[in-house]
């Protein structure tokens, strides 16, 4: 069942949240895959990118992008309609069990010097079990912490999940560090994901059956109906909700901005810029890229919920648009290593407080019987906008990064998304 709304009194901060047990159970399950998460990326970003035994150019780039990011598009239809049919507590289980079964997969693939196709797909098959379970933990949350708390609760749990991640990548490029940056030392690197994924299951098994939801089931009798009707359903849902429709056009307007900028990023780091002092490029710059980010969404986290209950979620989310834009234009534009770190923590903490707003809209104005397929349909547009941005990115860019032209490109996508979600709060 839901928490009560009567549970916590209007004022309750993240300590309140956290003294809910369920709520704490579901962060450390959150925590323990997505520091697997972040080990698995960033072991694969060294093995393909920034592998000396390797060359790397922008579809190649594009490519690892694509593995990381399109898998829950592949199986977003399927997985909304499942979430909202399977006991919740098992797919977390059984997914992550799963998860690390294809970790050891891929990890042997890369030492064997598998490339291509064949290394991509088995990370694709690792990513997109990794965004089933990520949608089944955004759809049980509203079980665990009381409906008017969730924006608080959502800030926490992704706040820190993703500093978690940042954590993971950290400790990935340290492992690679010292068992070496060939295909052997990032194949072992790459393994050590699957600690995350296993830890993740053991304490999800933790929840007593039935208690993550969903509490109805309105999906047809027979399974496979139910898989074909997901996608169709979420976007049904989603429509009917002013918030949530103009939420995910704001959001993926982010997404496909933040695609080109990611892209332009990793070539800078890879093809044009030195270290600077303590800034460094390559895989190290990469690392230090991530950081950055990760300070970003701690910012978005501590701040997102203030902003909301101050200005409202409209106003929070324009200027979020707006402030995107302007870091974009400011710090982008140069195209020197400190402005490019200082951009991606503006631009990660706008980011950030769009999602924050759009997940607390999917969780508090959409039914429990359809939630895990609005997430689903969420994931979807979501990883196929940013996808489809870094390959078109990939056919126009330079190898050297230094492209104004698709920058500007961005800057005009953040704007063109105020316009639409403006249309569509209308």
């Amino acid at each position: 069942m839901a928490a009560s709304t009567g549970t916590l009194p209007d004022r309750a901060g993240p300590r309140t949240v956290l003294a809910l047990p369920g709520f704490r159970r579901l962060l450390y399950q959150r925590f323990a895959t997505q520091w697997g998460d972040g080990v698995f990326q960033a072991g694969l970003a060294g093995a393909v990118l920034f592998n000396p035994e390797r060359a790397a150019d922008a579809l190649t780039i594009a490519g690892g992008f694509a593995a990381l990011l399109l898998p829950y598009s592949l199986v977003g239809p399927f997985a909304g309609a499942l979430l909202d049919r399977w006991d919740r507590r098992r797919v977390l289980v059984v997914a992550n069990l799963l998860k690390s079964l294809a970790v050891v997969a891929a990890a042997a693939a890369v030492g064997l010097g598998a490339d291509g196709p064949p290394l991509f797909t088995l990370a694709l098959l690792v990513m997109g079990i990794a965004r089933f379970a990520g949608a089944g933990v955004s759809a049980a949350l509203p079980h665990v912490v009381p409906h008017e708390r969730l924006v608080t609760a959502n800030a926490l749990a992704i706040t820190i999940g993703a500093v978690i991640a940042v954590f993971g990548g950290g400790c990935a490029i340290g492992l690679r560090a010292l068992l070496g940056a060939g295909d052997t030392g990032s194949a072992w690197t790459t393994s050590v994901a699957a600690v995350g994924a296993v830890l993740g299951a053991a304490i999800a098994a933790r929840f007593a059956r039935g208690s993550l939801g969903p509490d109805q089931v309105d999906e047809p009798a027979r399974t496979l109906a139910a898989v074909a009707t997901g996608l169709a359903a979420g976007a049904h849902a989603a429509i009917r909700v002013p918030s949530v429709l103009s939420g995910l056009v704001a959001l993926l307007a982010h997404r496909a901005a933040f695609g080109i900028s990611l892209l332009l990023s990793v070539l800078l780091l890879r093809y044009s810029f030195t270290d600077i002092g303590p800034l460094k490029a390559g895989l190290p710059g990469l690392g230090q890229l991530a950081l950055m980010g990760g300070a970003g969404i701690v910012v978005a986290g501590v701040l997102t919920p203030r902003l909301v209950a101050r200005f409202g979620r409209r106003r929070a989310v324009v200027g979020g648009l707006l402030v995107a834009a302007l870091a974009q234009a400011g710090l982008g534009l140069p195209m020197t290593l400190p402005t490019v770190l200082l951009a991606a923590f503006v631009i990660t903490s706008a980011g950030q407080l769009l999602k924050l707003c759009v997940d607390a809209s999917i969780q508090r104005d959409v039914g429990d019987e359809a939630r895990g397929r609005v997430f689903a349909l969420y994931d979807t547009l979501f990883n196929v906008v940013q996808v489809a941005a870094v390959s078109f990115a990939a056919l126009l860019a330079p190898l050297d990064g230094q492209s104004l032209g698709l920058l500007f490109t961005a800057i005009g996508l953040y704007l063109a998304g105020i316009a639409g979600y403006l249309a569509a709060t209308r």
